[in-house]
């Protein structure tokens, strides 16, 4: 059994939709977060620039003891493709594991992609999917604005600058006749309930982030890494710019995110 922690990163706050899920999950495990908010979003960078931050990240999670590592950033994940930045402990990014359930549950064969434009430009998800299963249509979708509207707190379900935003990307995967949603980056879940609104009844909703995590139980589980303590684990949390405006921002993703300890660093 391994008490290290589980090493999860994101261009901005949004992979802590993702650590939120593994709290749920694996209570009694510890978890380091990077949150690289000095330079998000990813979506918009060049290739080279996305992996260039991604092996920087990784490299600051690993001056921690990590046991595992996620890419908990759809943008991350898609410029990795099956590549693994590492080669000596289990790694995951969100692709795989949104399009795996996504297969799985797919009554009509018919799924809807929304990601950063990196994310969508790089076709991972239709790649993933029609892997899995070729015959599977896939309607995908760039939304540049929805990480920067999340990152800034316009949150609320009544919000008319985000649900705006929201309606423009989404009405064309609406009526494509999709009945599974993917939610291909990590922010996207945290205005479930305006995305829910704008696509309808009937249609579920897959969170990346959660995904992820519930793919990563998995692989602690088989490689027999999970913790062996009792105790409720804990989380730590580091950004790379205010420490002061990711406790704020925060309490959108993970509502005790302001218990845990919380760092500045530069990497």
């Amino acid at each position: 059994m391994n008490r290290d922690a589980i090493g999860v990163f994101d261009s901005g706050l949004g992979g802590l939709t993702a650590v939120k899920a593994l709290n749920q999950l694996l209570p009694n495990e510890n978890i380091i977060f990077f949150g690289d908010t000095a330079r998000v979003p990813y979506g918009t960078r060049s290739r080279q620039t996305i992996l260039r931050y991604t092996k920087e990240d990784v490299a600051f999670l690993r001056r921690h003891p990590v046991k595992m590592i996620i890419a908990a950033c759809g943008t991350v994940s898609s410029m990795l493709g099956t590549d693994s930045p590492v080669n000596d402990i289990p790694f995951t990014g969100v692709v795989y594991p949104a399009a795996k359930k996504a297969s799985e549950v797919t009554k009509n064969g018919r799924v809807g992609v929304i990601g950063t434009p990196a994310t969508i430009k790089s076709g991972s998800y239709e790649t993933a999917l029609h892997n899995m299963n070729s015959k599977i249509d896939v309607t995908a979708m760039p939304c540049p604005l929805l990480v920067h509207l999340v990152e800034y707190g316009y949150t609320d379900r009544n919000n008319q600058i985000t649900r705006l935003a929201a309606e423009e990307y989404l009405t064309p995967i609406r009526n494509a006749g999709v009945d599974t949603l993917i939610m291909g980056c990590t922010h996207y879940p945290i205005i479930r309930e305006i995305i829910a609104d704008i696509m309808g009844d009937g249609v579920t909703l897959l969170s990346a982030g959660e995904e992820a995590a519930q793919y990563a139980k998995l692989c602690l589980e088989e490689q027999d890494l999970l913790t062996d303590s009792t105790e409720p684990g804990h989380n730590i949390y580091y950004v790379s710019d205010s420490v002061s405006s990711f406790r704020e921002n925060a309490k959108n993703f993970l509502a005790d995110a302001a218990h845990g300890q919380v760092f500045s660093s530069r990497i």
